[in-house]
Order: C-alpha cells, then structure tokens, then sequence
C-alpha cells in the first residue's frame, strides 16, 4: 500500500477516534447538567413546545406507518403459515415481530428523519449565526436551554410514538388476517395473547428509550459542531440522521440480547415460541 495512503487511512481512523472522544465528552456534560442543572432545563417553556413538536406533530406519521407496515407483515407472512398449516398462530407473529421488534425501530427511525435531522439543522443554523456564542456571552448555558429539552423531549415522548405504533401495526395485521385472509378472529387474539407477555411490552419500550437517547444526543451534537455555511448545515442534518439510524440498528442487536438474557434471568426459561405446543 502506498505512503500517502496509509496516511490517508491513519488520519481518517485518528479523527474517528477524535470524534468519538469528543462526543463522549459532550454526552458527559450532557448528563452533567442533566442531574446538576435541572431548575434551568425543566422550565415549561422550554418544554412544552418541544415536547409538542416532536411527539404530538410525529404521532400521524407514525400510526399510519405503523399500520402499513403491520397489513404488509400479514401478508408475507400467511403464505407461509398455510403451508404449514398454522395460519391460526400467525396472529401472535406478526404480534410479537411488531411489539418487540418493528413497532420500537419503526418509531425511532421515523422519529429520526422527523426529528433528528430538523433539530440539527436548528441547532446548526444557530452556531453559523453566531447565536449559540452570544448565549454563552451572556451566561446561559447552551446545553441546558438547547440540548437537554430537546433529549428529554426524544426519550419522554419515544415510549408513547412506540405504542402508537404497536397499536396501529396489529390492528393491520388483523385487518389483512381476518377480515382478508379470513383467519378466525377467536384465534388470532387467543394465539396473539398466549405468546405475548408482559415482558415483549416491556422489552419494545426499553428499546425505545434507549433509541430516543441515542436520537437525542446525536442529532444536538451534530448541530452543535457542524461546518459553517449552508452546506454545513444540511451536511449536519444528513449525518444526524444517518448516524442515529446505525446507533438504532446496531443497539437493537445489543438491547435484544440483553433483554433475552434478563428474561432467561429472571424466568429461568427461554421464551415462548409462536410454534410451541
């Protein structure tokens, strides 16, 4: 390999590195003035707005989505199931797939494209105006009037979208099952709620919170260190939404095996198959 490009790939892997240091820190201080700063960030006017905006103004988007996307499962998967001769079961899943699985990812990536990229063209548009150094001028401290409204917005409003989405997507898979397909409708709830716990709620809203964090942090970092100038800002805009989409991605691997420990863990058996007896 030649000289200049092992320099290339050195300096690419140190500034990846760098990058990541540095929103290592910034999630620090993030955090930071989460705990310690809480009478300056938890103010309703800072809130409500932005609590509105990003979940209140996502919920359509997300429901229609939700249940699209649980009419299309339906109908992948009952050719499958009648081969089988298990089309009663298909119920609990597409029921399981959507609550643990597709309604969590769904409303994070939607929350993303909506969001995300919209509070990093915000954000990154003040530091090209200079705003966000004029707050610092005069003593207000961007992560606490910025950032942290608008993580906590992404992680409270999340888990709602999530359920939202849930809804939605077994409703249309019911749709297409039962009255398109014809499935008993007896059956597809009673396979629905055997194989469905408490615990597959459980599991889809901790992803979401995890999700809307990763969201969050990301998409206020982007924007706070974006480049100058009108490329720089729809620059950050296309990175926050890229980068939040791996984070979903790769951390719904992760938190999927976490949970599918600590349910072993704490039941002390593997989780129920839709094909069980």
């Amino acid at each position: 390999m030649p000289v200049h490009q092992l320099t290339s790939l050195g300096a690419y892997i140190f500034n990846r590195i760098e990058a990541f240091g540095a929103f290592t820190q910034f999630c620090a201080t993030t955090m930071q003035c989460f705990v310690f700063g809480i009478r300056q960030w938890s103010r309703p006017n800072l809130l409500l707005p932005l609590l509105y905006q990003i979940g209140t103004r996502s919920t359509p988007v997300i429901m229609l989505v939700g249940a699209f996307i649980g009419m299309v499962l339906a109908v992948e998967v009952y050719s499958e199931f009648e081969a089988l001769g298990q089309e009663q079961r298909i119920g609990s899943v597409i029921n399981i797939s959507v609550v643990k699985q597709i309604g969590p990812v769904l409303a994070a990536v939607m929350l993303a494209g909506r969001v995300g990229g919209a509070v990093s063209a915000e954000l990154g548009t003040m530091r090209v105006t200079e705003q966000i150094d004029a707050m610092r001028a005069m003593g207000v401290d961007p992560i606490a009037h910025l950032v942290i409204p608008r993580v906590f917005a992404c992680v409270t409003m999340i888990p709602l979208l999530t359920i939202f989405s849930d809804m939605l997507g077994i409703y249309g898979g019911y749709t297409v099952t039962v009255r398109g397909f014809g499935v008993s409708a007896d059956a597809y709830w009673q396979y629905s709620a055997q194989y469905i716990a408490p615990y597959d709620l459980f599991t889809g809203l901790v992803k979401s919170l995890f999700f809307g964090l990763a969201i969050g942090l990301i998409s206020c970092y982007k924007g706070l260190n974006c480049r100058s100038g009108a490329a720089g800002v729809g620059q950050a805009a296309t990175d926050a939404f890229v980068t939040s989409f791996v984070a979903i991605i790769i951390s719904n691997f992760f938190l999927a095996g976490v949970m599918r420990n600590l349910y072993i863990l704490i039941v002390g058996a593997s989780e129920p198959s839709a094909f069980g007896g």
